[in-house]
């Protein structure tokens, strides 16, 4: 919470930090840890037919997942940003979803969506109208009915198909249109989607197939006269995490939806929701790099052995302040690239750039970490960490969703990619970010003069995108610590991520880091 506070205060959203506080009390509160557990230990059941065999298409969740949305929305995770007047409202939202994130990732997902919805609505005027209102009430309504006779409504989306996969130029799903074609006007979808998220949503944007091409649709879940619109579920995702939300495989038959952007541009229509959701993949995962590094370094604070207690013992303090580090790191990121958002959604075009490439190097690297420092975490609580009343086994099943969400690792580094051969302003706004903090460390310096010298060629392979993209990242998150965070944490990071000798696993910080400063971080402080 500390680090979540620093950095909404430096990201010029301090009018968020009383509510900040009140929200992290929640989150923390052993009520709404519970109904964390609860919803992923209950997980979503699908109902195909009624009683008479009538088919119905409903999901029941437990309760406790219902109380986990309702907190959410009554907050305004899922929309309210983009309709707050107050300087970096995204800010604020992106440290609130940070920490709601932390007591159940799993219904993130609907929220995500509804919050990604907004801007790609924007593409189409007379479907904003009509929508944005809805998505953006504070009210929490789960009844299936139509849209307009709700509190409230959540957006959902069905891309990939199982030929297809992050190849979405793959997609087979069919529309014609009920009378005139184009923007704005209603077809009929046949076909199905592989992994269709949150399918109690009120809305989803789809693709679907045009004479012109790949188009994008929102497609309603009850219809203006109170009738389903065919939305076939054919099975829940039996997944490895995020068990809390429902997934599934859908199918459609003659369903209505209308068409969001020009027809055979749906690629470029829903960019603006992948970008945003990628956003959110990168709050997600740092949210729960900073709940695994809490929960290691708590545990490690209270278990003696060998006659004294873990969080005394030098290695043990090497291997808790690596994954503070980490956690650190990404939550600068992260509050980064939330600001680069509110600045981007009030014309700064410098900041829409840095948001462009931020979010596509952040979305690979982080995401990518929160796999290996969830399993460096648990470690450290050994056995104890191993058990279903940890909470470590949920954030370890969790840790690979977000590298797979919204493109792969492969996807994103090839985003970065393209940005760097088409987009030389682009790149130039990554550089003058990393400009602001050569003189903190000469490491820091060096890194960045060979970035700069690599990414002056004609081109990038592709062969080594991944490993390009790995140093864009982690130069700007030393930048980011170099600014904003105290030397110790900088310092550390700096040496280990950018100096020599590297190693591969966390723990392996080299000597004369402030350790027990670093470990500090994540301890409870009094507000």
């Amino acid at each position: 919470m500390r680090r979540c506070s620093e950095g909404v205060g430096r990201e010029e959203a301090p009018w968020a930090r009383a509510e900040l506080l009140a929200f992290g009390r929640l989150a923390g509160s052993a009520e709404a840890i519970q109904w964390g557990f609860d919803a992923n230990r209950f997980t979503p059941i699908l109902h195909t037919h009624d009683r008479f065999g009538r088919r119905i298409d409903e999901v029941e969740f437990h309760p406790s997942y219902h109380r986990l949305m309702d907190v959410a929305v009554r907050h305004g995770l899922q929309a309210a940003p983009w309709l707050d007047p107050r300087a970096c409202a995204h800010v604020a939202r992106a440290a609130k979803f940070y920490l709601w994130a932390q007591v159940d990732a799993g219904h993130g997902c609907p929220i995500s969506m509804t919050y990604a919805a907004i801007p790609t609505l924007r593409r189409e005027q007379m479907l904003a109208q009509e929508w944005t209102p809805r998505f953006a009430a504070t009210t929490y309504d789960a009844r299936l009915i139509p849209a307009a006779q709700k509190s409230g409504a959540l957006c959902g989306m069905g891309l990939t198909e199982k030929q297809g996969g992050s190849d979405l130029r793959a997609t087979t799903t069919s529309a014609r249109p009920l009378g005139k074609a184009g923007a704005g006007e209603a077809y009929f979808l046949t076909g199905h989607k592989w992994f269709c998220s949150a399918p109690m949503c009120d809305a989803f944007f789809v693709l679907a197939q045009t004479t012109e091409g790949l188009t994008c649709f929102l497609l309603p879940r009850v219809l203006p006269d109170g009738a389903r619109n065919v939305f076939r579920i054919q099975r829940l995702k039996d997944k490895l995490g995020n068990r809390s939300n429902a997934s599934s495989e859908v199918e459609f038959q003659e369903s209505f939806a209308v068409a969001v952007g020009p027809p055979g541009e749906g690629i470029k229509t829903i960019v603006a929701m992948a970008n945003q959701t990628r956003l959110d993949c990168i709050i997600g995962s740092a949210a729960g790099m900073r709940q695994a590094a809490v929960q290691a370094v708590h545990h490690a604070a209270h278990r003696a052995a060998f006659g004294k207690l873990l969080i005394e013992q030098p290695l043990m303090k090497n291997v808790l302040a690596d994954l503070v580090l980490e956690s650190e790191a990404a939550t600068a990121l992260m509050l980064r690239l939330a600001h680069a958002c509110d600045r981007a959604a009030r014309g700064d075009a410098s900041e829409a750039l840095m948001l462009r490439i931020g979010t596509a190097l952040g979305k690979y690297w982080i995401c990518k970490r929160g796999a290996a420092h969830a399993g460096e975490a648990l470690e450290c609580l050994g056995g104890n960490g191993y058990v279903e009343e940890s909470i470590m086994p949920r954030l370890y099943r969790e840790a690979p969703l977000n590298s797979l969400w919204e493109g792969s690792g492969n996807v994103n580094a090839l985003d970065v990619l393209r940005v760097l051969q088409r987009s030389p302003d682009t790149v130039e706004a990554y550089f003058a970010e990393l400009s602001g903090a050569r003189s903190h460390d000469a490491r820091l310096a060096r890194a960045c003069d060979q970035l700069r010298h690599e990414l002056s060629a004609p081109e990038v392979a592709e062969w080594n995108a991944r490993r390009v993209v790995e140093r864009m990242a982690v130069a700007l998150q030393a930048v980011l610590l170099a600014k904003h965070s105290p030397g110790a944490v900088a310092d550390a990071f700096c040496a280990a991520r950018l100096g020599e000798p590297r190693s591969y696993t966390f723990g392996s910080l080299p000597e004369g880091i402030d350790a027990p400063a670093i470990i500090r971080r994540a301890m409870p402080q009094p507000v």
